[in-house]
């Protein structure tokens, strides 16, 4: 998004993210971690893949995001039958005007849950891919552009899971990131049966904390974030170290550079910094690069986890410390 006269300054985004960050954990107990991922991901324009097992909130958790972020919010469950027209929308006879007229799917949204979005064939998942990637729908040869802001929170069950189909390495890497929650302790789970007891019905409602226009600003205000060039340069080391690790059959692409560097913008902005520092991009990393990661065949059989792959180009790469400007500031 270019930078409009609008933008918010980085303590101002910093602070209506906390405001976010509380009225979904008022919802959502504990995981705070997880939750400023994918907040992090929604200011960085991208869409964020949850990948759990069942009941873990990963529903619950979009849901509440859509509501605090006052965005308009469809959910389309995947199935084995869901059909691509049923994602985008479909051309229909209307006998009144005697002419085909178009009836949008449920893609034409602010915040899209593909819940269990690896239950439902490839040839349906892609469906989505055009609209992640272009924010428009083509029909019939017409094309239809999506409104912003336009995000995709998919939810997906472990591929282990009877019933699933892997999602094509393309699709995977058109999420900015992936997060997974894990079960709650044994106090946070308790905590979860408080909240229901004391709110006495099913379903939880949000007030809005920002509207559509106001997370565009937030958005907008991540441009002016300063990444200085050795930052730069240890977000391309990091990726390229992916793909030269002993472990892997395919790296990340240059897409995960750039997730890297808008995932560091945001964490910086929701800490109410105007510029980027080391931990920025080592918070995001294994969020945004393990699911790009392709692993030899033998590695699955030792169980390595593209995650550990990623922790080890941590370790590995040493993350710079400078106070220089950027070189494309220099020219402002």
């Amino acid at each position: 998004m270019p930078v409009t006269e609008n933008a918010l300054p980085p303590y101002e985004v910093g602070r209506l993210a906390g405001a976010v960050l509380d009225s979904v954990g008022s919802v959502v107990v504990g995981k705070r971690d997880s939750l400023e991922l994918v907040l992090a991901g929604i200011l960085a324009g991208g869409h964020v893949l949850l990948e759990d097992l069942p009941g873990l909130g990963k529903t619950l958790t979009a849901r509440c995001f859509a509501q605090s972020l006052g965005l308009d919010f469809r959910r389309l469950q995947f199935t084995p039958d869901l059909l691509p027209a049923d994602v985008t929308g479909s051309f229909l006879y209307d006998q009144r005007k005697g002419d085909f007229s178009f009836r949008a799917g449920p893609v034409f949204t602010n915040m899209l849950l593909a819940d269990e979005i690896n239950r439902t064939p490839p040839k349906t998942q892609a469906a989505l891919l055009e609209a992640m990637q272009e924010k428009q729908v083509s029909v019939e040869g017409v094309t239809y552009r999506l409104d912003p802001p336009f995000h995709v929170l998919a939810t997906a069950n472990p591929i282990e899971y009877e019933g699933t189909y892997p999602l094509p390495e393309a699709q995977l890497d058109r999420f900015l990131l992936r997060v997974s929650f894990g079960y709650p302790n044994a106090e946070e789970e308790w905590e979860v049966l408080q909240r229901r007891m004391s709110r006495r019905q099913e379903e939880s409602f949000l007030q809005p904390v920002v509207d559509a226009r106001m997370l565009q600003a937030m958005q907008a205000a991540l441009e002016v974030i300063t990444v200085e060039d050795s930052i730069g340069r240890y977000i391309v080391s990091l990726t390229a170290a992916t793909r030269e690790h002993a472990s892997v059959l395919v790296g990340s692409s240059p897409r995960g550079s750039l997730a890297l560097l808008l995932l560091a913008r945001a964490r910086a902005a929701m800490a109410g910094r105007d510029f980027v520092v080391p931990e920025d991009v080592k918070d995001v990393a294994v969020p945004a690069l393990a699911h790009r990661i392709t692993l030899r065949p033998e590695m699955w059989l030792r169980r390595v986890d593209p995650a550990f792959v990623v922790q080890e180009v941590l370790t590995n790469v040493p993350a710079p410390a400078s106070g220089a400007l950027p070189t494309y500031a220099r020219h402002d």
